[in-house]
């Protein structure tokens, strides 16, 4: 049966003392690896009895834990603001490779859906494509500014590779999308969508927004890009969600989705593998989970988690969501709802 977002129930949240910056799920369990604001990557079983994340030893990480992605059943990877990206042995949560990769903070990690490449995204404004199995990296590029139409550093937050393995997209600050052949680099398609970045010219003459989030459909025709939209004041995020959907090829844009419900802070997109619903999650204090159908563009299904989201895993059914992001991991599952309990008969 396709799994239904109506039924989407919070059945756990579990306190963490750091954020949890990025996630990554050990197939067939609770496992979750995530890497932290304490610049570590943590290990927790958020089915387990009383789940205590476990932190990774070793000489690791200088700075925030911005991704890791699980090439092999006993390998995780690690990328962070100190621009390196770490090979850890999971079951003895020890490092066994180092190596320097960008020169500004690593945003994003994503994998190939083969699990043999690696993609990182940085603030040099540049992904990079590695072997999972030996480091080596296997090439670079980038159609991204470093700098913004009005003079400010960029940023590139948003790394995506498409379900067939077959292409591969990055987002920048002033919302600019480029989609790449994975194999050999070439750029086959741009896509813009500036709504998502703001630029406030007279009270803080300072630039936020751009693209958070992307996600391929499950036939790759599509690109789903999130953000949050125009902010009225910069010193918050205080604007809508929000989402653009392109058939990328065809370069024409299919959906331009501002949430009314949550002002926040798009920060993961995933499209469930019918294609017929997306899902998005983000934050501005709190946090939110809002499902999407891709065809009419309406909400499904909207509610409110306890923290700011950073990102999100699934399980292989599509009907468990597990969501990290400040001081706080929640478990929401598909449940249905129990039926009341039948009333006995009046005695005579």
């Amino acid at each position: 049966m396709p799994s239904d977002p109506t039924k989407l129930q919070k059945t756990k949240d579990i306190g963490i003392p750091s954020i949890a910056m990025c996630v990554a799920r050990v197939p067939n369990s609770g496992r979750l690896i995530f890497g932290s604001s304490d610049f570590k990557l943590h290990e927790i079983d958020v089915f387990a009895e009383k789940p205590q994340p476990t932190p990774f030893g070793g000489e690791g990480h200088q700075s925030y834990v911005t991704g890791v992605v699980l090439p092999a059943p006993n390998v995780a990877v690690s990328g962070s603001y100190d621009g390196q990206l770490i090979w850890w042995d999971v079951e003895k949560r020890e490092p066994t490779r180092k190596v320097k990769a960008h020169e500004l903070w690593i945003r994003r990690l994503v994998i190939s859906p083969d699990g043999k490449t690696i993609a990182s995204v940085a603030d040099d404004m540049q992904c990079k494509l590695w072997n999972a199995e030996t480091g080596e990296m296997l090439r670079q590029f980038s159609d991204h500014k470093p700098i913004t139409p009005h003079d400010f550093p960029s940023m590139l937050h948003a790394v995506a590779f498409s379900p067939d393995g077959k292409f591969l997209a990055t987002g920048d600050k002033v919302g600019h999308v480029a989609i790449w052949e994975a194999t050999s680099g070439s750029k086959v398609a741009t896509v813009e969508a500036p709504g998502l970045y703001t630029w406030d010219p007279r009270q803080r003459r300072h630039s936020i927004g751009g693209i958070r989030a992307l996600a391929f459909s499950p036939d790759s025709k599509w690109i789903a890009v999130g953000g949050i939209g125009q902010i009225g004041n910069i010193d918050h995020l205080d604007a809508p969600a929000r989402i653009e959907i392109f058939d990328w090829q065809k370069g024409e844009r299919k959906h331009e989705l501002n949430n009314d419900k949550f002002k926040a802070l798009v920060e993961d997109l995933v499209f469930d593998p019918s294609g017929k619903w997306l899902l998005s999650s983000g934050g501005a204090g709190d946090g939110f989970v809002t499902f999407t159908d891709v065809e009419t563009g309406k909400p499904i299904h909207q509610d409110k988690l306890p923290m700011h989201v950073h990102q999100l895993a699934l399980n292989e059914s599509y009907d468990t969501v597990f969501a990290v992001g400040h001081h706080k991991i929640a478990v929401c599952e598909f449940k249905a709802t129990e039926p009341p309990a039948a009333s006995e008969p009046a005695k005579p």
